[in-house]
């Protein structure tokens, strides 16, 4: 993958790239301290994903995604950023991922290995085993990067991907062990979401949210219990 820096700090941006080259096969091409002039850049070539600092002088980063989703072909955008402030914003932008600085050095592999494999870089061996579910009377393998949620379903669970839905003959509580840490975050006592499929996180009353996923038409809820958590995992 190609991409660029627009960061207008010159130690976030060292920092930002010795992570990337460090951990990802990720190619940052350029890297700018004017977003006016990064988008004058990719307007002429091709870039596949842009780390992104919000709070950048003429042109603010959000104003900057805005421009970005008219683009036939969008960059991925990851923001950086010491804000926390803007984090619903920056979902309702189509952002990739939010990192918050100072840096976290977790934080940062599970963004790069997350884009990795939205792209199709992972290597072989990352990759996890597939998962044995029922559909009626059959028995289908499934790969765990295609479940979107999960739901219980007394004492089995649902199992949702894009276009089907599986039963699994354990508990959700049991369930939720044969799924990727990294990627799976039970958001309630029902529920568990795929962290690289949420498209948008909308506030719900008793300062919880909902979680909406891509393609599919159903809100998912985050309880109180699990709020901490999801906010550490996503920088909230």
């Amino acid at each position: 993958m190609r991409g660029i820096i627009v960061e207008d700090e010159y130690p976030a941006r060292e920092e930002l790239k010795y992570f990337i080259d460090k951990y990802s096969s990720i190619d940052i091409i350029e890297e700018f301290e004017s977003s006016v002039k990064a988008l004058e850049f990719i307007e002429k070539k091709e870039v596949d994903i842009i780390f992104l600092d919000i709070n950048m002088p003429n042109l603010n980063g959000m104003s900057f995604a805005k421009i970005i989703n008219k683009f036939q072909k969008k960059p991925k955008i990851v923001f950086i950023t010491a804000y926390k402030d803007y984090a619903i914003d920056a979902f309702e932008v189509g952002a990739f991922d939010y990192i918050l600085k100072p840096y976290s050095e977790e934080r940062i592999i599970h963004t790069l290995k997350k884009l990795e494999r939205t792209n199709g870089t992972v290597k072989k061996a990352n990759k996890c085993c597939k998962i044995v579910l029922n559909k009626g009377e059959k028995l289908v393998a499934v790969n765990p990067e295609d479940i979107y949620y999960c739901e219980a379903s007394e004492r089995e669970t649902k199992v949702y991907t894009k276009d089907n839905v599986y039963m699994a003959k354990d508990k959700i509580s049991t369930f939720i062990g044969k799924l990727p840490k990294e990627n799976f975050f039970r958001s309630h006592r029902s529920y568990i979401i795929n962290l690289d499929k949420i498209e948008e996180i909308i506030p719900w009353f008793n300062n919880t949210y909902n979680v909406r996923l891509q393609h599919m038409n159903v809100d998912i809820p985050v309880s109180r219990n699990n709020m901490k958590n999801f906010k550490r995992i996503l920088n909230l």
